[in-house]
């Protein structure tokens, strides 16, 4: 099983429309927020898509009705995906940890940071994909990519790159 996973695209379609083409193969499209306005414009122009995609809502998708937190089993696995930004992820990521054992997952995904990271820490594999539109880590916008395999998880995070 593969999920792709983006975050904090603000306004940047084009990153969405990018990622998300170039993986149509994906069992899973989890966004994690702030991006809601261009992730539905998306669905949209590409409605066979919209069965396949995860949104949490993050700090600035100003009236959102979509969930803080979302779980999903997943073959051998239970993600738990979020924004962060409730959790205070900029500081620690304790109380993620601790959501995720509470809810059962192995697989923790969380976004407001802007800054790529991955961690298995306590049994739990831990995602950030960066931002796909504005990073603040030094590097170029990115996306995560997760392999959910009878055998195990792989998981990685890959530049976004523009469409040729």
């Amino acid at each position: 099983m593969r999920i792709i996973v983006i975050s904090d695209t603000h306004g940047n379609y084009s990153a969405i429309e990018n990622v998300f083409l170039r993986n149509t193969d994906a069992d899973w499209f989890f966004h994690l927020g702030d991006g809601e306005r261009e992730l539905d414009r998306f669905a949209v122009s590409y409605p066979m898509f919209a069965p396949k995609i995860i949104h949490v809502a993050g700090n600035c998708d100003y009236g959102s009705l979509s969930h803080d937190v979302f779980t999903l089993p997943a073959m051998n696995c239970k993600i738990l995906a979020t924004h962060g930004h409730q959790l205070g992820v900029k500081s620690s990521l304790e109380p993620l940890k601790k959501l995720a054992m509470e809810n059962g997952c192995n697989i923790a995904l969380y976004g407001h940071t802007h800054s790529r990271f991955m961690s298995f820490e306590d049994g739990i594999y831990i995602m950030n994909p960066g931002s796909a539109s504005c990073p603040r880590d030094d590097k170029p916008a990115s996306f995560g990519h997760i392999d959910i395999l009878s055998t195990g998880v792989i998981m990685n995070i890959a530049d976004v790159r523009p469409l040729k």
